[in-house]
């Protein structure tokens, strides 16, 4: 193969040519290996091959040369030495806390992740005696004071779903080095075209790739980006048995939409900032969240350790009750007329959900309380639309 992958590029050149693989066809645009297995000239080769299964193809639940030509372009993006992808970015989760932690261990989280995450923390790996604290992401206090002689891994997702609360990556950072503890971003709502935790002190950053980086909500996938000798050491063993593998196909897409991912993110933001500012000038809106904004707590925060705003932004209806604030944020979902109406973040078209019944609708209301989820709560993934369409949208269900 004419491997193009070993060379330092520019980021826009690197999510364009990075990992490209050419066969001896010398196609132009990355090729579709739809097989699930490989072939050998003799015993000998295969058996050597298999031996070293994460330096050779040899079976596509191990490795094939479309997932591989994605996870050199991701690593390449995020600054890291290798990729893993999965299935799913749950699933890329599941790997890197399975290939990492036992029994007995102990997670520092963010209380503001995603509603999947929380409860497969608390849910899942608590069965398995793998124990969770969850702190206020902003407090270095509260960092410090949860972690315990067992503490094995910290847990962020920066900016947070949906309020777009920032965790100082590089001060939380420091705190997990100073005890051990192996330090995961989740860089979903930014991409490596807004935020590039490496950068800041994580040690491993992990996508849901069907976000930002697909970026036209068409297929499902994940990845984790480290050192490659934590990624081969720790996590490959983990997926290559236990099979949560990021299929060829959908490899292919998330190639093809890293190419486009800086454009995109590009106008994702500029789209979000101008929505957001509308937003917070309008008299039924009671509060705006985005890192956009200058009335962020966090908005010196996110110029530090962020390019742009990004594409993700909340906002908070009036209502004397939950009910009333219920139905006051279901009538501006309702009468969208351009928005879909789904959970999908990081689509060209602009998504509109209420993060209490949907996303976090499975967690406790202890728990949404805690993490200040509330009735009146409305998330808006902003995509490509022209914001003026975008605004005229939502105005339709906000009372004037």
């Amino acid at each position: 193969m004419n491997d193009l992958s070993n060379r330092e590029y520019g980021f826009d050149t690197a999510a364009v040519r990075s990992g490209t693989k050419r066969t001896g066809f010398n196609e132009h645009s990355e090729a579709l290996f739809l097989t699930s297995s490989f072939c050998f000239e003799s015993a000998a080769e295969m058996a050597e091959r298999f031996k070293h299964s994460e330096n050779y193809f040899t079976y596509s639940r191990f490795t094939n040369p479309t997932v591989t030509m994605f996870q050199e372009r991701l690593a390449a993006l995020e600054g890291g030495e290798a990729c893993i992808a999965t299935a799913s970015g749950m699933s890329a989760i599941l790997s890197v806390v399975m290939a990492t932690l036992q029994a007995g261990d102990h997670i520092v989280s963010s209380r503001a992740i995603f509603g999947s995450t929380l409860g497969m923390f608390s849910q899942i790996l608590g069965r398995f005696g793998i124990t969770t604290t969850y702190v206020d992401p902003v407090d270095l206090d509260a960092w410090r004071t949860a972690v315990r002689p067992e503490t094995k891994m910290f847990f962020v997702e920066t900016p947070s779903n949906p309020l777009t609360e920032l965790c100082d990556i590089e001060a939380v950072g420091e705190i997990a080095r100073s005890v051990g503890a192996l330090y995961v971003v989740d860089n979903t709502f930014c991409s490596p075209a807004v935020q590039r935790p490496l950068q800041h002190g994580a040690d491993v950053v992990m996508h849901s790739a069907t976000k930002l980086i697909d970026g036209q909500g068409r297929v499902l996938g994940g990845a984790l980006i480290g050192t490659r000798q934590f990624l081969m050491e720790k996590v490959f063993p983990f997926v290559r048995t236990a099979g949560p593998s990021l299929s060829a196909f959908n490899a292919w897409i998330f190639l093809k939409g890293l190419e486009t991912l800086s454009l995109r993110a590009e106008r994702h933001s500029a789209n979000a900032l101008a929505v957001a500012r509308w937003l917070e000038g309008h008299a039924a809106v009671k509060r705006v969240y985005y890192p956009g904004l200058e009335s962020h707590p966090q908005y010196e925060l996110a110029r530090r350790q962020q390019y742009s705003g990004g594409s993700v932004l909340a906002f908070e209806v009036f209502g004397d009750t939950p009910e009333q604030q219920r139905d006051n944020a279901w009538r501006v979902v309702d009468a969208t007329r351009l928005c879909s109406i789904t959970a999908n973040v990081g689509d060209t078209r602009t998504t509109i959900t209420h993060p209490a019944t949907t996303t976090h609708g499975r967690i406790t209301p202890e728990a949404r309380a805690q993490a200040r989820i509330t009735e009146a709560l409305l998330r808006i993934a902003v995509g490509l639309e022209d914001p003026c369409d975008i605004r005229e949208d939502l105005n339709r269900g906000l009372p004037t």
